[in-house]
Parts: structure tokens; sequence; C-alpha cells
């Protein structure tokens, strides 16, 4: 791999490298800058802490022209705390280029105020895209359809958040020959239909969505069998001595809900969710930065794009409902030289799950905690490795239903069902049987304690 050299970069961009200790580019990095400088359109496939927002920040700045008082670039992210994490990255070159206009437009702040800078547009706007649809149209104080290049960042959450609607609106008033960045870490069938409609040949740069810094993660399943799960979590808590620990569920209601319980139990907890209102997460997201919480307790909204420095620990309630998102959960730590553990309460509902994820190379050690130590507990192995001796009825069948001398395609599952129907009908015998032979039993019973009475002058 090539250091940034290879860009051609100019100087401001050098020195703004140099300044953030950026040495050599991200997988991303080197295939999406050649792309983007020369003004392709590109779908980009990754997770978060792959490096993607410097992939399109970088060529981007690169070809602003900061002698032309327009807007030429528009950046779009789901979130508040993404479009602040973008705009804080995006900062760092006004240090070398202070002609650089950069605007963070998002809810949550005085539109008014924002209007009243418009009055001298940006060269690259970053914002939400119900903020960026409301200044640009409703207001039209923002004056984007002069943008040449439109990014779309973590575009399956903005798709699932229900922003595409607003995103519709304004690329509608965008020009034709508009360059479309859209980056993902997936692309679900209801995006497609989007991507067609605005993107012309794009590129696709995928990046394998085994996290980089797994080899640096060792991941847990701790069995909950029967025990409350919020024990569990507390055991975990006690055992361990994180610099910070992501605690994740999969609503905002139970983050909520857990956050409170944990505060009532003495905890100091911090907690990102979409049930906090845009003061307090604001708030929350100053505090959380400035360390002041060792437990977050979060939703996966924190997964995929608050940057979150120094998680050590990540600790699941639950397994998530989709793959990536463990993957996206997991990455929160082990980043860079450091290690990380990520613990998983775990029951057998999890197992299609778990074993997906161990086809993405994710190893996982079923441990136990016992007096304040990880201690191995094999059961998911041994019942993996557990072979099936079939019953005494089961043996019957299968010499009833007979392998036929001649096979045709498709017989072992004609033959299957076969002898799992005469299983089913013999065991519903059995157990007819058994029920009568119960009620005959409960009748002699009867009436022999009837001529028991009778002999004893009852009746």
């Amino acid at each position: 791999m090539e250091n940034f050299n290879q860009f051609s970069f100019r100087k401001d961009i050098v020195q703004t490298l140099e300044h953030i200790h950026f040495h050599k580019p991200t997988p991303i990095q080197e295939k999406v800058i050649p792309l983007v400088l020369h003004h392709r359109d590109v779908v980009g496939i990754s997770q978060t802490g792959t490096g993607k927002t410097h992939a399109f920040l970088l060529p981007i700045i690169q070809r602003i022209d900061v002698t032309k008082g327009k807007v030429q670039a528009v950046v779009a992210a789901p979130t508040r705390e993404l479009a602040q994490q973008i705009y804080e990255n995006a900062k760092a070159f006004k240090k070398y280029n202070s002609d650089l206009r950069i605007s963070l437009l998002i809810g949550g702040s005085d539109k008014q105020k924002a209007i009243s800078k418009l009055n001298n547009q940006p060269h690259l706007v970053i914002g939400t895209p119900g903020r960026i649809k409301d200044l640009s149209i409703d207001e039209q104080a923002l004056r984007i359809t002069t943008a040449d290049i439109f990014v779309i960042d973590e575009a399956d959450m903005t798709l699932e958040y229900g922003y595409f609607e607003d995103l519709d609106t304004v690329l509608g008033k965008m020009k034709d020959d508009l360059e479309m960045l859209v980056f993902s870490a997936t692309i679900p069938e209801a995006m497609k239909p989007f991507l067609r409609k605005y993107m012309k040949n794009p590129e696709m740069v995928t990046i394998d969505s085994h996290l980089p810094s797994s080899g640096h993660v060792k991941h847990y399943l701790i069995p909950t069998k029967h025990r409350d799960r919020y024990e569990v979590l507390k055991d975990i808590m006690n055992m361990i001595d994180p610099y910070i620990c992501i605690i994740f569920t999969n609503t905002r209601v139970e983050a909520a809900k857990l956050a409170s319980k944990l505060r009532e139990d003495g905890y100091k907890i911090g907690e990102i969710h979409g049930d906090l209102e845009p003061r307090e997460r604001k708030q929350m997201m100053r505090r959380i930065h400035n360390n002041e919480y060792q437990y977050i307790v979060a939703t996966d909204i924190a997964a995929r794009g608050i940057d979150i420095d120094g998680v050590s620990h990540v600790i699941n309630m639950e397994f998530p409902t989709e793959r990536d998102f463990y993957i996206h959960r997991s990455g929160r730590c082990g980043r860079g030289k450091y290690t990380g553990e990520c613990f998983s309460m775990y029951d057998t509902s999890n197992q299609v799950m778990v074993e997906a994820l161990e086809k993405k190379h994710i190893h996982f050690e079923m441990k136990a905690i016992k007096n304040g130590k990880l201690i191995d507990a094999g059961e998911r192995q041994k019942r993996k490795n557990r072979t099936h001796q079939p019953t005494e009825l089961e043996k019957e069948v299968q010499k009833i239903v007979r392998k036929p001398k001649k096979v045709k395609p498709g017989y072992k599952k004609k033959r299957k069902r076969e002898i799992d129907q005469l299983y089913r009908k013999q065991k519903r015998a059995i157990i007819q049987a058994d029920i009568k032979r119960q009620r005959k039993e409960r009748y002699k019973k009867a009436q022999a304690e009837k001529r028991m009475a009778e002999e004893r002058g009852d009746y």
C-alpha cells in the first residue's frame, strides 16, 4: 500500500494529513479517492471504522475551488451525531486553508441563525436530509443546485429512518450531471430503485464486511439459560474494568429502561438512543466525548456513525436482528492496536445467528462466570457434536420403509418423508394405545375400590 502522495493532493491537504497523523490510505480510501478525483459515481459498501469518511472528504476538498462563492458538494447523513462527526473531520482542513467554507445543517439547532449564515454560501454542506431539504427547498436559503457532488453516508440507515423521501425531493432539483457517492453497510432491495434513478453506471467498491480489527477482539457467548439477563449483565460488569464499555439493546425503549435501572443500582451511565430529546442527546454526546462515563447503554445507532474513542468492551443484552449489526457492534472495540472483548448473552434460539457469524470468521468462546472469573462452558459445542441415537420405534420404522433396490433422483427425500409419516403414525398409535391402557387401569381401580367399599358396607 502506498502513501497519500500517489493522489497528488494540494499542499494544504498534505499539511492537514500530516497534522492529523494520516500516513497511509485504508483500503476503501485507496479505491474510492481516484474514482472521485476522476468524477465517477461510486457505491461504497463498508462498515464503520474503515476510513470511508476521508475516502470522500479528501477528494471532495481537493476538487473544491475556494475562489468560487457557491456550494460545490453536499454530504447527507441520517443522524445529527454522524453529521456532526463528519463536520468535525472536515473542519480540520480549514487549518491550512482558511478560505474553505463548510456549513453544518442539522435539526435541533437555531434555524434562523443558520439561514442568516447562508448569506455567504458554503463550499461544502454537511447535514441531515430533513434540514437540507428545509433550507434549500422550503426556505430557499441554501442554493445547492450548484453542487457537483452529492454524498449519502450510511444509506441503509437513511432508508430505514424514512429519509429517502426528503432526499428524493432535493435530488429532483439538482443538475443532470450531478455526481453521486453512496456509502452503506448493506444495499437493501428497497434502495436499488433509488440508486438506479440517480446514479450513472456507478463503480462498486466493496470492503469485506469482516472487520479489519476483528483479530483484536475476543468474542464470548455467555449462556443465560433460565437466569435473568439483568443479573447476568451485573455479573459481567463486576468482572470487567473497562475504559469504556457499550451495552447494546435492540430497541430504544429497552435502552432507556436499562439505563434507568442501572442508575437506580448506583452505576453512572451514559445512553444513546432515539428517545433522547435533541438537547439531551447533544449534552450526552459532549459528556461521552469528555470521558465522563465508563458504561454507555445504546441502540445500534451508536454502532453506525457515532465515533466513541477508547471502547474496550461491548456487551450485547441480546443478539441483534441483523448479522451485520453484530459486526458493527463488536467493531466498536479493539480498534487500531488495542484489544477488545465482546460479551453476548446467548441461548439456543441464537444458534443460527452464531453459525452465520462463524462463517464470517468470527470465533466464539462459550464462557460462564463463576466467582467473578470467566470459566469454560462447552455446552454449545457438546450439543452441536452430540449425535442422535435412534429409538427402538425409529429403528422399527426404518426396517418397514426399506431402501429400494433401484433408486431414482430424490429417493432419499422421499424415503425420509415416508419414514417421518410412518413414525408419526406409529407414535400416535402408541399414544392412543397408552391412553386406552390408562383409562382401562383407572376403570379397574375404580371398580376394585367400589367392591371394597361394598364389602365394608359403605354403600
